[in-house]
């Protein structure tokens, strides 16, 4: 049985890290056993905005719309919220990622309590919103959340 990086043994390539204060984000070849991985195209000024979401006090939802190449298309708040919640709807991203010809799209919010461990909350929108947004065939790549010292992947922990 093949282990989480494709082989028995092998570490899996986490889609998001976080080195000398830049976020770093990769994609993966699904149809791959081993994930290749090539820079989505995240701009040094946008990885540090969504780096400075871990010091907000409240709560923040975006979304990265991106087209088929990964290229970014823009970078939305889809809400603010409280000191642990923020409301959002799978029924506002699927529209607007229709609107804007996304063909992927990366879910990011913070934690302002600092720990980015993803929530039953968390892990329940997220579906939602996988399957929203793949019944217009846009494809989730990942969701990040952001904490004071570190990004969780939901990828990487296997929830997506």
């Amino acid at each position: 049985m093949a282990g989480r990086g494709g082989k028995t043994g092998e570490p899996k390539q986490s889609p998001a890290r976080v080195e000398h204060g830049e976020l770093f984000v990769f994609k993966t070849d699904a149809l791959s056993p081993i994930a290749s991985v090539a820079p989505l195209e995240i701009t040094k000024p946008r990885a540090k905005a969504l780096l400075a979401m871990a010091h907000e006090p409240r709560e923040q939802f975006r979304v990265l719309f991106l087209d088929v190449k990964n290229q970014l298309i823009t970078d939305e708040v889809m809400n603010y919220g409280t000191i642990d919640h923020a409301p959002v709807y799978p029924r506002e991203i699927a529209p607007r990622a229709h609107e804007l010809s996304a063909a992927a799209v990366i879910l990011v919010h913070n934690h302002p309590s600092g720990d980015p461990k993803p929530s039953a909350a968390d892990i329940a929108i997220t579906r939602g919103i996988v399957d929203a947004t793949a019944s217009i065939s846009v494809k989730a790549h990942d969701h990040l959340v952001i904490g004071r010292e570190r990004v969780e992947s939901f990828r990487s922990l296997g929830l997506l």
